[in-house]
């Protein structure tokens, strides 16, 4: 399978992380895709350039006004004088009619729903050559490939339409997805991160052509807490064309699996011209975040499924944070849907 990564996400190297009040150190930390790189190796995967696509593909996701403040924020943070040395938002209105902000600092609350998404000096660079790598994968498999892999840091599937939140600024997701709507009358995304793709729902929940499928930690427990329940099942033109499995805390291999068999029900039900993969690898037993239990076979196995469906697909890479195993469990999904497939 060919693989896209780029280099420029080392850009974006966030350091504060906020958990139960006590500031840490981020586990979205460069050294992922040292680990993701590895696992492609070992799968023998190609590995590829991204193409540079330029504002296009993140227009047909995300608004003007947060795609400008994105480019222009750390220049207007810098220029206050005072500021510290990542942008980290002190007010998060809920924009009960409200007015857009002008100053930097309000509009860095207005695009943020949390603290866990601070923006560096590189963060907007690494952003969008995350958004290429998910196109051009997206764009490989317009192309005829059978299935492409991307590579993407930062990851995109809680970033809103003008909103970045849980590390994501860029739905990459979302924008493959949007990408292969050029040819495709109806596209399905299927999400196996921990967390619940609420940035992914949110942008599609209208939408009756993508349907939206999240597989990840029951959010009565689990980040993020208001989004990713079952009776969430989208609105208007969209109703229908959003499900939500929220699985038990520790959910193993098998109880995993059976998820992922109603939501290949669904899948196939919708019937769609492609799928993308918001491949989160933090439901791993190992995985810091300790949400679910997934074995590295248990990812094997997922990536059978996957194959199954028998989609051209796009793997674009969201969660899965720092284990001994994380490479593995990449080259165990990545082999079990090639394995499937041939």
């Amino acid at each position: 399978m060919k693989a896209v990564h780029t280099e420029l996400h080392r850009s974006h190297d966030p350091q504060f992380f906020l958990v139960r009040g006590v500031a840490k150190r981020t586990t979205e930390q460069p050294e992922r895709a040292d680990r993701l790189l590895a696992g492609l190796r070992a799968g023998k995967h190609t590995l590829v350039e991204p193409t540079v696509f330029g504002q296009g593909p993140r227009t047909r996701v995300h608004s003007p006004e947060y795609l400008s403040f994105l480019a222009e924020a750390w220049e207007a943070w810098s220029a206050l004088g005072d500021a510290g040395p990542e942008m980290i938002a002190n007010m998060h209105p809920v924009r009960n009619a409200g007015t857009y902000p002008t100053h930097i600092v309000g509009k860095l609350g207005w695009h943020t729903i949390d603290t866990s998404c601070p923006i560096g000096p590189g963060t907007w660079a690494a952003a969008c050559a995350a958004t290429d790598v998910a196109t051009t994968a997206a764009q490989m498999v317009l192309d005829g490939e059978d299935a492409a892999y991307a590579l993407c840091r930062p990851p995109g599937h809680h970033a809103y339409r003008d909103l970045a939140s849980g590390f994501c600024f860029l739905n990459n997701s979302a924008i493959a997805a949007a990408h292969l709507r050029q040819k495709h009358e109806r596209v399905a995304i299927l999400d196996v991160d921990v967390h619940h793709g609420n940035g992914t729902q949110g942008i599609f929940y209208e939408r009756p052509d993508v349907l939206t499928v999240s597989i990840h930690a029951d959010p009565t427990f689990f980040n993020p807490f208001v989004w990713g329940y079952a009776h969430e099942r989208g609105a208007g033109p969209g109703l229908g064309a959003n499900l939500n499995i929220p699985l038990p805390k520790a959910t193993g291999d098998d109880g995993y699996l059976q998820a992922l068999a109603i939501a290949e029900k669904t899948i196939r039900a919708f019937a769609p011209g492609a799928l993308v993969v918001a491949l989160g690898l933090d439901a791993s037993e190992h995985d810091p975040l300790a949400g679910l239990a997934v074995t590295t076979d248990g990812f094997r196995r997922i990536g059978g499924a996957i194959a199954r469906l028998a989609l051209p697909t796009v793997f674009v890479q969201e969660g899965g944070y720092l284990s001994d195993i994380l490479g593995a469990n990449l080259t165990a999904v990545l082999g079990g849907f090639e394995a499937a497939r041939n």
